[in-house]
C-alpha cells in the first residue's frame, strides 16, 4: 500500500495504476463531487461516478445497497476498481462495499478531510454503522493505494478541519510527547498541515504494521474513543443535533485522561495540560446529566470489550498509552461529570 503521495504525483499514480482495470468507478458525495472530483477527473480513463449523500447518518446498509446496485447495473466484475474520493464516511463505506462486492474488488482511498487523511484511510478498517452503533458491521481490508495531500483541505469547512484535528491530538498523546509539546504551542489556524499529516500517518501506519488485526498494541489508537464513541452514538440522531466524530473524541479524551489520573497513570499536571488545550480548540458541548446513563450504555457495545467488561485504552503518560484497562459504567458517568464540572456544571 502506498500512502502520503503529494497532489503533484496523484495524477501520475492514477494514470499508471488504473490502466489494467476492466471498469472504474469514483465514489463521491455532493461536496467532493463539486470540490475534489475536478482535480482527479482529467487523469482518469473512462469511468462512472457514484454519488451518495454526505454525513454519518448515511453510513448504513441502505447506502451500501445504492453503491452495490450501481456497480451491478454497470456490470462491474472482479477486475474492476473503486476510487473512494471523500472523508471518513466515503472511505469506510466505499472500502466496505469494495471488499464485499463479488467477494472483493480493488479500491483506492483518496481522503479529502483531515480526519480521513490522518486516521480513517490508514489501517484497513472498513465498515458501516448499525442503528446508532458506530462501525458495528465491517471488515479489515487494505486499499491498494492511499493518495493524500493537504490541498484537499482548502475546501474543508472549519468545523470539519477541527474535527479531524482531534485524531492529530490523539496520535501525539499516545505516541510522541515531543510532537505534543510542539503542537500545543499553536492554535488550529497556525498548524503546518502537510507536516502534521505526514507525522500522524506515520504514527498510525507503524502501529497498524505491528498489529494489523487489533489484537494488542493497535488498541491504543482507541484512546478517547470508548467514551467518545458512546457520546457520538448518542447524539447521532438527537434532536439537539449530532456531534462530529472529532468533537465527540475530544470530549472522550478529556474524560479518559481524567480516568487515567484516577487510576494512577498520569499526573494532575498532565491532565490539566491535556484538558486546557482541548478546551481551547473545542470549547464546550453541553451534556445533560440525565443522558449519562444512555451514553454509558452505548459503551457496552464497544468492539474492544470482552465478556461484558468495558475495556479502555488510557494514557500511561503523555506520549505513551496502554490498553485493555477495565472501566465501569459508574466511572464513565463520573468522567462525564468531571467534563461538565469544567464549565461550571454541578457535579
Amino acid at each position: 500500500m502506498e500512502k502520503n503521495i503529494r497532489i503533484q504525483a496523484i495524477s501520475e499514480t492514477l494514470e499508471n495504476t488504473i490502466q489494467s482495470y476492466s471498469k472504474i468507478a469514483v465514489l463521491v458525495d455532493e461536496n467532493t463531487k463539486l470540490n475534489c472530483y475536478p482535480l482527479i477527473k482529467p487523469h482518469l480513463i473512462s469511468h462512472i461516478v457514484i454519488e451518495i449523500r454526505s454525513g454519518e447518518e448515511h453510513k448504513n446498509i441502505t447506502t451500501c445497497n445504492q453503491i452495490w446496485q450501481a456497480l451491478t447495473d454497470n456490470a462491474f466484475d472482479r477486475k474492476s476498481l473503486l476510487i473512494n474520493l471523500g472523508g471518513g464516511v466515503i472511505g469506510d463505506m466505499g472500502g466496505f462495499c469494495a471488499a464485499t462486492y463479488k467477494r472483493g474488488i480493488d479500491f483506492i482511498q483518496v481522503p479529502t478531510t483531515l480526519l480521513s487523511q490522518v486516521d480513517a484511510s490508514i489501517g484497513g478498517k472498513l465498515g458501516i454503522d448499525f442503528g446508532y452503533f458506530k462501525n458495528h458491521i465491517g471488515v479489515f481490508q487494505e486499499p491498494i493505494k492511499v493518495l493524500i495531500d493537504a490541498i484537499f483541505l482548502q475546501s474543508l469547512p472549519h468545523r470539519e478541519l477541527r474535527s479531524g484535528f482531534a485524531e492529530v491530538i490523539k496520535h501525539c498523546l499516545i505516541a510522541d510527547k515531543l510532537a505534543w509539546n510542539s503542537l500545543i504551542t499553536k492554535d488550529l489556524e497556525n498548524q503546518e498541515w502537510q507536516e502534521i499529516i505526514t507525522h500522524s500517518t506515520a504514527i498510525k501506519a507503524s502501529i497498524v504494521a505491528a498489529d494489523p488485526k487489533e489484537k494488542g498494541l493497535r488498541k491504543i489508537l482507541n484512546f478517547g474513543h470508548t467514551v467518545g464513541h458512546a457520546i457520538e452514538s448518542f447524539f447521532l440522531n438527537h434532536a439537539e443535533g449530532r456531534l462530529l466524530h472529532g468533537e465527540a473524541i475530544a470530549i472522550g479524551m478529556i474524560c479518559e485522561a481524567w480516568l487515567a489520573l484516577q487510576k494512577g497513570f498520569i499526573s494532575e499536571a498532565a491532565l490539566t495540560e491535556i484538558r486546557d488545550y482541548i478546551i481551547k480548540i473545542y470549547a464546550h458541548f453541553s451534556i445533560r446529566e440525565e443522558d449519562f446513563e444512555a451514553i454509558t450504555l452505548n459503551a457496552f457495545q464497544d468492539k474492544k470489550n470482552e465478556n461484558g467488561v468495558i475495556l479502555c485504552s488510557l494514557l500511561q503518560e503523555i506520549g505513551e498509552a496502554n490498553y485493555d484497562i477495565a472501566i465501569s459504567a459508574s466511572e464513565i458517568e463520573d468522567s462525564l461529570r468531571y467534563y461538565n464540572s469544567l464549565f461550571g456544571h454541578k457535579t
